[in-house]
């Protein structure tokens, strides 16, 4: 199995939902699934199994989550294969699904069983005969970049008043910021969010600059326990993390002190304590999918090591997805940021010329974030990768952010 998560944000950048997407086979391995045998067990929602097994609150943080569902596996028995509550799964459908009456007919019941519906790509010639399923969508996900928004928002306005317009590949920021400042849109699927800065346009803000320091210090050789420790005394929201983390790790005594705090968690904790903490951190004035994104990464970097031959150095390949979006968070170009903060030969090699073996961790991370499942297929095939082993790292890099960032 493979799976991930595609996020859908609203004008402030917050996600609002995600879309799932997985597959069962890899296709490298078996050829016959490019043919007819891809039908086989089609009643079946791979992407159900994943929700079901992690529950939304794993998964999503508990925002809804949208589950694509072709011709076959709409007539499936949906409600037996999804265990999590109807009203957070959006069925998503495509042109796959016709606006014949036995189609109809089963979005009609779907509806009334509490799933929310979507549908995808669907040309502009196809919204009227599609007029009876359309009315029973929650959302219809348009690509920008082939329709007038202005004239779209008053024909679905007038027609369908309850459905939400979601614009996929918006791949820029500026593209983003276009098509919010327009109006029309009331969620958004892309890249825009993650691109990498390519030319610098400020300074570093003083407190970013302080979390900097910190990192040199922690990924300095042999750092000094009590030079971390003085340099975590300037930031009060590092100061009271660390010493309710470390009091919850300590049984009999209440730790009060910075310097007694560093010294219980030793040097090696501290220093991933402090790479993950200051990357949030960093992360705070950027959109909460980047703490998402650049956290899992790192944890599911560390799950990969070993399926890439790199298991003695799992703790640089989380470091390395820790960092793999720092050019965003101090808004330089990845060069300049790395200059600024200490990091390994391999961490740099990949981060800045996608080169080496850790760069072909990141290449593997980041195809398989956006679901690109023929060439994830590929490279499982080429590195003689399980592919229930990757699964396996994605689902405990998913529980590990769910862990570190619980619910409130």
């Amino acid at each position: 199995m493979l799976a991930t998560l595609i996020p859908l944000f609203n004008d402030n950048m917050s996600v609002c939902a995600y879309s799932v997407f997985a597959r069962k086979e890899n296709y490298f391995l078996n050829p016959n699934y490019e043919g007819g045998a891809r039908f086989d067990g089609a009643g079946t929602v791979h992407e159900l199994e994943v929700v079901s097994s992690m529950g939304v609150s794993a998964l999503s943080g508990g925002k809804e989550v949208f589950v694509p569902i072709n011709q076959f596996s709409i007539f499936a028995e949906i409600s037996l294969q999804c265990t999590v509550p109807a009203d957070k799964v959006v069925l998503l459908m495509d042109n796959s699904i016709t606006p014949d009456e036995q189609y109809v007919k089963r979005v009609r019941e779907l509806k009334s069983q509490g799933y929310k519906l979507a549908i995808r790509k669907l040309p502009i010639s196809s919204f009227e005969p599609y007029r009876e399923i359309i009315s029973q969508c929650d959302y219809i996900l348009l690509n920008h970049t082939k329709i007038d928004i202005s004239k779209a928002k008053l024909y679905f306005g007038k027609v369908y008043p309850n459905i939400k317009l979601c614009a996929v590949n918006v791949d820029t920021q500026e593209d983003y910021e276009t098509l919010k400042n327009d109006g029309g849109y009331d969620l958004y699927e892309g890249a825009f969010f993650r691109m990498p800065v390519k030319e610098s346009e400020k300074e570093v803000n003083p407190l970013k600059a302080n979390y900097v320091e910190l990192l040199n210090v922690v990924n300095s050789p042999d750092f000094d326990l009590q030079d971390a420790a003085d340099v975590i005394g300037k930031d009060p929201a590092l100061v009271i993390s660390l010493l309710e983390m470390v009091n919850r790790m300590a049984l009999n005594s209440e730790i009060t002190s910075i310097r007694h705090a560093a010294a219980m968690l030793g040097q090696k904790e501290l220093k991933r304590w402090i790479n993950t903490a200051v990357t949030k951190e960093l992360c705070s004035d950027k959109p909460s999918e980047i703490t998402r994104l650049v956290m899992i990464r790192a944890k599911f970097a560390e799950g990969l090591a070993s399926s890439f031959e790199l298991a003695m150095m799992s703790q640089e390949l989380f470091i390395m997805g820790l960092f793999s979006a720092i050019d965003i968070m101090l808004e330089k170009t990845m060069e300049e940021a790395l200059n600024m903060v200490q990091v390994s030969k391999n961490v740099r090699e990949a981060l800045v010329e996608n080169k080496g073996d850790f760069a072909k961790v990141l290449q593997f991370i980041k195809t398989y974030e956006v679901a690109d499942w023929t060439e994830v297929s590929r490279l499982l095939v080429l590195n003689n990768i399980e592919m229930d082993k990757v699964y396996e790292a994605y689902l405990n890099a998913l529980k590990w952010y769910r862990d570190l960032f619980p619910q409130r």
